[in-house]
């Protein structure tokens, strides 16, 4: 009988003062920003795919 995954949960940390040593302030901003975007754009297209259910 085969095993049927229905939820994936994928929990992760970040280390960020490693990830920023080395870098500019004020790229990190910017950077930060864009990736916010793009996940309130992810969960927007999520949501609307549960309305269509």
């Amino acid at each position: 009988m085969p095993i049927t995954i229905k939820e994936l949960h994928i929990k992760i940390n970040v280390d960020e003062k490693s990830a920023s040593q080395g870098k500019a302030g004020g790229s990190k901003n910017g950077n930060t920003a864009a990736i916010v975007a793009a996940c309130v754009e992810e969960v927007m297209d999520i949501l609307e795919r549960q309305k269509e259910r």
